[in-house]
């Protein structure tokens, strides 16, 4: 049995590669995955382990506030040259060196454009001087006030040389200074992971990198000979006292490379993600290959019947074949991860500041998820196919290979009942009650919809699929292709439901992300009462920020009525982190975001005063004349008196402190500005105006506010267009379940094509019969997809009603854009089935059992 189920398979290779080429597609986004991190991982490992190569002992404060990547930058607090001193008064310390290093030195480049950072930090410190892993390429080490030098990375971002005039961003204005040197890293590396480099004397590191002179963030040791790191970590410790955090150069090492780990999982996750909707369409193509495929061979099925085959060894013969498939599937979809992840590796290396990468490599959860995921799918997918076939009577084999369609009832009661389950699971996850499992909830209440919407359209595939083809039905052609489509309601369903799911999901996320789109933009364009704003595109942990004089300077223009400048930052609040904002102009607030007051007055506020919002007041029990004690990014903890409430809005809340409190911020200059026009004045007049107070500012711009509103809401875009394109491998493989059906649909009807060719249907005639059918079941799909993916869509806006999304929007040129692909799709997807069958030779074809 099991060498007779070989030859059959090895007598139909195409039907091999048709079924295989989804699974290695699948199999190729799961392992590239894998193999994408686990490099990544790698090279940063070298990165991390040559940055701390020469420090055995690293000493710094505890940060005033314990800040997530997600929330901000976290900054290490500032501590006295005294510190040093002690540190080099432990027994065992041969060498301690104060160091500035903080993150925020952004260089302005020949173009006049700040050279920018997508991840990697723009570090600012103090020259050391040479050692064995800092290397002078050019020049010499700054030596006056006005001299900086930096790494390759960054004169060559910049395009800078050694001799010129170079202006720096930092906690400061721009200030220009001299290039006298450009340094690199052992091992002729221009950067260690991208990060970019300046470095300035040691009094002016500290002044623009932390905010005051006499100060360090850090302390390098250097162990005496014959002193382990840990043993010098734990005296510095104990004399230090708690208030500092000492730990050896192999501790930071690691734990910065789990750190960034971390982030590699979750993007790592996000790929599965996508690779599993791939995954889940392919298993619509390999079962309904399988199912064509046993319907095919129902005669021969049955004479192993009538020979003494067993039910179990019919199951077994199509078990065996979905196997071959999914082995054969793994290996070449695993050869295939590992050529893409080495080519993203290197993409990212490129657009990461020139990260150098690991040895490609393929790690165990790779391999493993190849087969797993292989073998897996396919033999799910064949499960029913199996059962089918084990259910064919030896009397078969006299009769027809053709196959009754059998009746809908119980597949329709089952995809009723699952459709249930879906909705419910879904409505579960969306009205927050399925507490920590929100998430989960969500996806599983998504993916049991779709088997269950699967399960629902045969019953509905008919009727549609016969309207759809009325359309075509003007030629002969046309009529014969729409009444093939709806021949088989149970085959058009499963090929149309694999290209349903990945339609129907970029619909849902187009729904729900236009619909936010809309939201916002009306709500900033009723909230935000001012005619220009002055802002810039944040690509780090850092927002973009702008010297404060410009406040000033905008606000003695003839034609503006009201400038203020917002300051942003996380703090402690109380026993509670949040963001505080702080502004130039407290009596803006009233006019600029329509902030009324609730209690108190918000009309001014004193040195140790503060507002906030309404809500938050609620949460926090809190009224007029309250006190609470605030610790800032920098400084120390102060007192302050709540003096004024104001009604929440969706764009502005939380603490309001007064302007002086910024500058113990993170960023202590202003991060956007909102200008209020005189009446009677011109947008158009004023708006260069601002332009050039801020020539010195470049990472900000002004915009009129429809402007600014359409930048700040661009980012939904970005987003979709990112979606859209690791969907596509769904629904790359849905036209290959299309091809498929249609391959092997071509090879089951070949001797009704022999006689249609012979009584007079041409081979023209034959193509567009075979494209109308392709077409007719591709735009079915997209139909059932664009109704799905529209109505989980819509689901989830409501569901998000009361977070600020009011504005349902159905993207209707959008989903009519998906319907006319799927047409395309349709029509290419035809192109190989329809070659063939026009090629058929009439007297073979009428002659074919």
């Amino acid at each position: 049995m099991l060498r007779a189920t070989l030859k059959s398979l090895l007598a139909r290779k195409l039907r091999l590669i048709l079924s295989g080429l989804a699974v290695v597609l699948g199999v190729m986004f799961v392992s590239g995955a894998f193999v994408l991190t686990d490099t990544l991982g790698r090279s940063f490992d070298s990165v991390f382990s040559s940055a701390y190569s020469q420090i055995d002992v690293a000493v710094s404060a505890k940060p005033k506030i314990a800040v997530s990547e997600l929330e901000g930058e976290q900054i290490a607090a500032n501590f006295p040259t005294s510190t040093v001193d002690k540190v080099k008064a432990v027994p065992g310390v041969a060498k301690a060196t104060g160091v500035v290093a903080a993150d925020g030195a952004r260089v302005i480049g020949k173009n006049g454009k700040v050279v920018t950072s997508f991840g990697p930090p723009q570090l600012g410190g103090n020259w050391i001087g040479e050692d064995e892993l800092v290397q002078l390429r050019e020049g010499r080490g700054p030596t006056s006030d006005n001299e900086i030098v930096v790494n390759v990375t960054v004169a060559e971002a910049a395009k800078i040389k050694v001799g010129d005039r170079v202006g720096v961003l930092t906690l400061a204005p721009k200030r220009e200074f001299t290039l006298v040197g450009v340094f690199g890293y052992s091992g002729g590396r221009d950067s260690l992971g991208g990060v970019q480099e300046v470095m300035f004397t040691e009094p002016i590191a500290q002044q623009l990198m932390l905010g005051e002179r006499g100060v360090y963030n850090n302390v390098s040791v250097e162990a005496a000979n014959g002193v382990r790191a840990t043993a010098l970590r734990d005296d510095i410790g104990r004399v230090l006292g708690d208030q500092y955090v000492v730990k050896t150069g192999k501790q930071l090492s690691d734990e910065a490379s789990a750190s960034l780990k971390e982030g590699l999982a979750f993007f790592n996750n996000i790929l599965l993600g996508f690779a599993g909707v791939a995954l889940f369409v392919g298993i619509f193509l390999i079962l309904n290959t399988f199912s064509i495929i046993v319907a095919q061979r129902t005669r021969e099925l049955a004479l192993m019947r009538a020979i003494g085959g067993s039910r179990r060894q019919m199951i077994g013969a199509v078990l065996v074949e979905a196997v071959v498939i999914g082995l054969i599937a793994a290996v070449l979809g695993l050869a295939a991860g590992v050529g893409v992840g080495a080519l993203l590796a290197y993409v990212f290396g490129q657009f990461g500041g020139g990260l150098e990468l690991a040895p490609i490599g393929v790690p165990p959860a790779a391999v493993i998820s190849a087969f797993v995921v292989g073998l897996l799918v396919t033999v799910v997918a064949a499960v029913l196919p199996a059962l089918r076939a084990s259910r064919i009577p030896p009397i078969a084999a006299m009769q027809d290979v053709a196959t009754p369609d059998r009746p809908l009832t119980r597949i329709t009661v089952a995809g009723a009942a699952v459709a249930a389950v879906g909705g419910a699971l879904l409505a579960l996850g969306l009205t927050g009650n399925a507490g920590d499992n929100t998430l989960w909830t969500i996806l599983g209440g998504v993916l049991v919809s779709f088997i269950g919407v699967a399960l629902l359209t045969p019953l509905i595939s008919k009727p549609v699929v016969s309207l759809l083809g009325r359309i075509f039905s003007w030629s002969v052609p046309g009529k014969l292709g729409r009444l093939n489509s709806g021949r088989n309601p149970r085959r058009t369903a499963i090929t149309a439901a694999a290209l349903m799911v990945g339609i129907a999901l970029v619909t849902g996320v187009t729904v729900i992300l236009d619909s936010a789109k809309s939201s916002l933009t009306a709500l900033a364009e009723d909230t935000i009462q001012a005619e220009l704003v002055i802002s810039g595109a944040q690509t780090g942990p850092r927002p973009p920020s702008f010297d404060a004089a410009v406040l000033d300077k905008a606000a003695a223009l003839p034609d503006v009525k009201a400038v203020a400048g917002m300051y942003g930052d996380m703090a402690m609040v109380g026993t509670e982190r949040t963001y505080v904002t702080a502004t130039s102009n407290v009596s803006a607030l009233r006019d600029i975001y329509k902030a009324t007051p609730t209690a108190g007055t918000i009309d001014a506020l004193g040195p140790n005063q503060l507002f906030v919002d309404a809500k938050t007041a609620r949460e926090r029990g809190l009224a007029v004349g309250a006190t609470m004690p605030v610790q800032l990014s920098r400084g120390e903890q102060q007192t302050y008196t709540l003096t004024g409430i104001y009604a929440e809005s969706e764009l502005f809340g939380g603490f309001v402190l007064p302007v002086a409190a910024a500058t113990n911020f993170t960023v202590p200059q202003p991060i956007q500005a909102y200008l209020q026009l005189a009446p009677g004045a011109s947008v158009d007049q004023v708006l260069p105006q601002v332009e050039s107070l801020l020539k010195d500012s470049p990472e900000v711009s002004v915009a009129d506010r429809a402007s600014f509103i359409e930048q700040q809401t661009s980012q939904f875009d970005q987003l979709l267009l990112m979606i859209q394109v690791l969907l596509a491998l769904a629904i790359l493989i849905a036209v290959l379940g299309i091809v498929n059906t249609l391959a092997l649909s071509v090879l089951e009807r070949t001797r009704e094509l022999g006689l249609l060719r012979a009584i007079g249907l041409g081979r023209a005639a034959t193509m567009r019969m075979v494209t109308v059918e392709a077409v007719v079941i591709s735009v079915f799909g997209a139909l059932l997809g664009v109704v799905v993916g529209a109505g989980l869509g819509a689901a989830v806006v409501r569901a998000l009603r009361d977070d600020g999304i009011k504005n349902l929007v159905l993207p209707w040129s959008q989903m009519a854009v998906f319907i006319g692909l799927a047409a395309l799709v349709g029509v290419i997807a035809a192109v190989l089935p329809a070659i063939r069958a026009a090629r058929l030779n009439v007297l073979g074809a009428i002659a074919h059992e």
